[in-house]
């Protein structure tokens, strides 16, 4: 008996080889044998015993190559949670996912200004943590970055994502995502403030004793055009203790604002400025 195997098929010359030698090639592999020195033995091309030891892999499910990442909503992967609550909230504030006709896979991109490289590299971190398998680079931009990862799952993982702007349509949690973000709810909001909000220093002028005198005081600030989006930080913000008020802008509540003491500092504790 004869094996067939053309490891240059487009060369058009097909040598045969007798099972035996092939046999006794990969027993010869099997002991640590460079192929170089097995085909020298046998009298085989150097291709042709390495064709056979590749196709001997993958019969046994070993070949190498780049494998299928898994998904923890198809697949049942873990999922780092703590880290996917806090992209979570980096998705909806100044995230977005795409598929390009060029592109095979769908890509997540979180665009975060130059002026908070922290934030940037925390942005990262997580998406890096939730994606173990897929690779997470940055794209530059005049002033910001994006940080990016692509993955055929993204749309299992963030079921908001849909066509047209985030604010022109409706924006609600799955029940799996709202049991995570229960149980991580500071997570989320320094996802959000880390995204579409800042700490920052307000000042005010008070008449005391007959004197005016500038006060200056912490507060956090959220804007978001999306009335879902906000509804999602406010509630969260009440599930831990934080006071907020809602700042309309031009009629419309865009911003929200934490600014009393207590507050500011359980802010403070869990989130505190971008850096």
């Amino acid at each position: 008996m004869f094996s067939f195997e053309d490891p240059f098929p487009n060369v058009g010359v097909v040598i045969f080889h007798s099972l035996e030698v092939r046999q006794k090639a990969l027993s010869l592999l099997r002991e640590g044998i460079p192929n170089s020195e097995v085909a020298r033995r046998l009298g085989v091309a150097k291709g042709t015993v390495g064709y056979w030891k590749h196709k001997e892999r993958a019969e046994r499910g070993e070949c190498p190559g780049r494998r299928s990442p898994l998904c923890p909503r198809c697949d049942g992967r873990e999922l780092d949670a703590p880290a996917y609550v806090q992209l979570l909230g980096l998705y909806l504030g100044d995230g977005h996912i795409v598929r390009p006709t060029a592109h095979s896979s769908p890509s997540l991109s979180v665009t975060l200004d130059d002026t908070w490289p922290g934030v940037q590299d925390e942005c990262e971190a997580v998406m890096r943590a939730v994606l173990p398998d897929n690779s997470v680079h940055r794209v530059r931009r005049t002033g910001c970055q994006d940080v990016k990862a692509y993955s055929n799952h993204l749309p299992c993982l963030f079921p908001q994502h849909g066509p047209g702007p985030k604010n022109s349509r409706s924006i609600a949690l799955a029940p799996w995502q709202r049991e995570l973000v229960d149980a991580h709810p500071w997570q989320l909001i320094r996802g959000l403030i880390h995204s579409d909000g800042c700490r920052l220093t307000n000042w005010t002028v008070r008449t005391v004793g007959g004197e005016r005198k500038r006060y200056e005081y912490p507060r956090y600030w959220f804007t978001n055009t999306s009335g879902d989006i906000r509804g999602l930080f406010t509630d969260t913000l009440d599930k831990v203790g934080v006071t907020w008020t809602s700042c309309p802008r031009g009629g419309v509540p865009y911003n929200i604002s934490v600014a009393r003491r207590p507050s500011v500092a359980l802010m403070d504790a869990h989130v505190g400025p971008k850096y």
